[in-house]
């Protein structure tokens, strides 16, 4: 293929039906160093895509600069949320339900609690101005979503709200939109158990190393890293905040590093917070996308109620991200956002760390071909909203990548879309 000429999504599955077989025949003799797909970052979404293609049978290397999990990224702080009706689109509904499906067969194959079903509350103007992620009137499009796909769910009134869950102050004119299927994610934990499974599938995981260069052969792509030089059929990009820097201008343009931080404020009356009976919660105060904040039920451990925000007009460099969090910032997440909204929680803050988003132009999901490279694949933008999904898309990705039938239609997250 040219490279001026830029590969489409479908072009995944058609120039991966023939890497397996072609690396496979170079890969006898067992050449540590030669795979049918390499994994470039072992976050979220690539450990779960290096676990789907090695349980397919694929000879995997997986390749990380730092030892995932890791709090360097954009997968830690212990709680993410989930949620099955995704305001941000009906692509992403397939997704997500695929994930939950695959968190319970981790958790019965490796013994290990992945996914609290706490239940979830999604609240906004009941006028419909609640902007959330790019999307206007983000809780009317949960509604609807819940209902096209049967997602048992109820609509709450304020008063609702208050007389169930108490440690939400509304001013009342709000709609919730409650959810209970809704819960809590464990990301450091979910990553572990999914690299551990790909190493126990055969998957090659090379951590603590920097990529230098990926280069085009005739039979695929070699990946040099500061400690070694590796040959697969095809390569997948999955490296989070890094990605725009090592997929080149025609992504970068529409990628942007945003620097977040996550808060834990001590409650008086930590039992409020406690679970069950504490939902997660996505709360949509005024009508721009950074006003509104989210939060989880105490049950990381921490002495504090975890509480955050979205920041856009701020990009940041992952290199060089300001890791500590000043007093500054944590006396305007609580007067901002928490003060009058959740009861009983103090501005004592107990704890705060910064992660990472990597955003898209339209806060949506960026899965393509790589621009030049023919036989690459580029997963990237979570933007804010993408662990929830990370099980389901490494599926989704290994099926295209290995050019299974039926695997599930991607199309809606091609970059052409920003032309």
């Amino acid at each position: 293929m040219n490279n001026n000429t830029r590969p489409d999504t479908d072009g995944l599955t058609s120039r991966a039906a023939s890497t397996t077989a072609t690396t496979a025949a170079a890969a006898v003799g067992g050449a540590a160093s030669t795979a049918d797909v390499i994994v470039i970052g072992l976050g979220a979404f690539g450990s779960a895509t290096a676990w789907q293609l090695a349980r397919r049978g694929a000879k995997v290397i997986g390749i990380d600069r730092f030892h995932p999990p890791h709090d360097l990224g954009s997968s830690h702080g212990a709680t993410r949320i989930t949620r099955l009706a995704v305001g941000e689109g009906e692509a992403y509904v397939p997704l997500v339900q695929a994930s939950h499906r695959i968190w319970k067969e981790l958790e019965a194959a490796h013994g290990e609690a992945l996914y609290l079903p706490t239940g979830g509350l999604i609240m906004g103007a009941a006028d419909g101005g609640a902007q959330h992620h790019g999307k206007t009137d983000f809780v009317q499009r949960t509604i609807g979503l819940a209902r096209q796909y049967g997602i048992t769910h109820e609509l709450l009134q304020p008063d609702e709200v208050q007389a169930r869950f108490p440690q939400f102050q509304l001013r009342g004119d709000e709609l919730a939109y409650y959810e209970p299927e809704s819960g809590v994610l464990k990301p450091e934990r979910c990553v572990a158990v999914q690299l551990e499974a790909a190493r126990q599938h055969g998957a090659a995981l090379r951590m603590g190393e920097q990529v230098l260069a990926i280069s085009e052969t005739p039979g695929g792509v070699t990946v040099r890293t500061d400690k070694g030089t590796y040959s697969a059929g095809q390569v997948v990009f999955a490296a989070g905040p890094w990605t725009p820097g090592l997929v080149g201008d025609a992504y970068r343009a529409h990628l942007r590093v945003k620097r977040q931080v996550l808060f834990w404020f001590r409650p008086t009356e930590p039992a409020l917070y406690g679970s069950p009976g504490c939902p997660i919660f996505i709360w949509m105060h005024g009508r721009g996308d950074e006003d509104y904040f989210y939060g989880f039920p105490m049950v990381d451990g921490h002495a504090g109620v975890k509480v955050a925000s979205e920041q856009y007009l701020k990009d940041a460099d992952p290199d060089q991200l300001q890791r500590s969090v000043s007093p500054e910032e944590r006396e305007t997440m609580f007067q901002t956002h928490v003060a009058g909204r959740l009861r009983s929680v103090t501005s004592e803050c107990v704890q705060a760390v910064p992660c990472m988003y990597t955003v898209s132009d339209d806060s949506g999901f960026i899965v393509d071909a790589h621009p030049t490279l023919a036989r690459a694949a580029v997963i990237s933008a979570c933007s804010g909203h993408g662990f929830k999904h990370s099980a389901g898309l490494g599926e989704a990705v290994a099926q295209h990548v290995l050019g299974e039938a039926g695997a599930p239609d991607l199309s809606a997250f091609r970059v052409s879309r920003f032309s």
